[in-house]
């Protein structure tokens, strides 16, 4: 069985490792391994991941890095994310020839190039056996909602508004039975070409909070994701705050193991990848 503490991760990593990833021992000769947390506004391209024929974060960046190092590189990615989602700490991790690899010259290099969408927060020389990926030990999402009953232009692109009141004793309740190691099959989207796929995860912790006026946030961190999983475990909890939904449902809804169990699906822009832990 696949160790579910794995990473299968971020929106969706339940996919065979690329060439890259599979390097994960360390950088091959006279090079060194780059490792720098980005964040991005999703709403203009498809996801990270690169897609031909569409504009993706990863496909940004990597055309941002390569005239830098002079040669071709390929980033390995903490956690994907799909069209319209965002990052403040993401993680990538690559090589590059020891000669071009001044971390600080490639963050402002790449940020001239790809701010405001795009931007490289730290860069540094990681250690020979870093990847981006296969080292996390666990990432945290942030979910917000505007919960009020007038939306705000300023929040907009960044929040989901909900105009009726909602129940936060119903959304924390909701959320005990999610903690610990589950089958999420209820939440996930099934991967493309997978007969049988491991839709286990340990999550670690999930809450929500009141930020005052009308902002509530949704915290969840796990060891890894399936794809649509917290936007699938937001949309029922809001369900339960609405009303719609009692929280003792949430228990019998991880047990199904069916995805017509779950309730709505929330959009992807109220949807972060705060962080990844090493």
């Amino acid at each position: 069985m696949t160790d579910p503490s794995a990473d299968l991760s971020g929106s969706a990593d339940a996919r065979p490792a690329s060439p890259a990833e599979e390097g994960r021992d360390g950088p091959g000769p006279d090079r060194v391994r780059i490792r720098m947390t980005i964040a991005y506004d999703g709403a203009p391209f498809r996801g990270i991941a690169e897609n031909r024929g569409v504009d993706t974060v990863a496909g940004r960046l990597r055309r941002a890095i390569e005239p830098v190092v002079g040669h071709e590189v390929q980033l390995a990615i903490a956690g994907r994310t799909d069209a319209g989602v965002h990052a403040w700490g993401q993680v990538v991790s690559f090589d590059a020839d020891a000669d071009r690899a001044d971390p600080e010259i490639l963050a402002r290099a790449v940020n001239a190039r790809c701010v405001p969408t795009v931007v490289v927060r730290e860069a540094e020389i990681a250690r020979p056996g870093f990847h981006a990926r296969f080292s996390a030990r666990a990432r945290a999402y942030r979910y917000t909602v505007l919960n009020r009953p007038l939306p705000d232009p300023f929040r907009a692109a960044t929040s989901w508004w909900v105009p009726e009141p909602l129940d936060l004793n119903a959304l924390r309740l909701g959320c005990d039975p999610l903690i610990g190691l589950h089958d999420f099959t209820s939440f996930c989207r099934r991967p493309r070409g997978a007969d049988e796929p491991v839709m286990e995860r340990r999550v670690l912790d999930a809450r929500w909070r009141d930020l005052g006026d009308g902002v509530l946030r949704f915290d969840i961190e796990a060891s890894a994701f399936c794809q649509q999983m917290v936007r699938s475990i937001t949309g029922t909890l809001v369900d339960m705050g609405r009303g719609r939904r009692r929280p003792g449902e949430m228990a019998g809804i991880v047990r199904a193991r069916d995805r017509q169990a779950a309730g709505t699906l929330a959009p992807p822009h109220g949807l972060c990848l705060h962080e990844v832990r090493y």
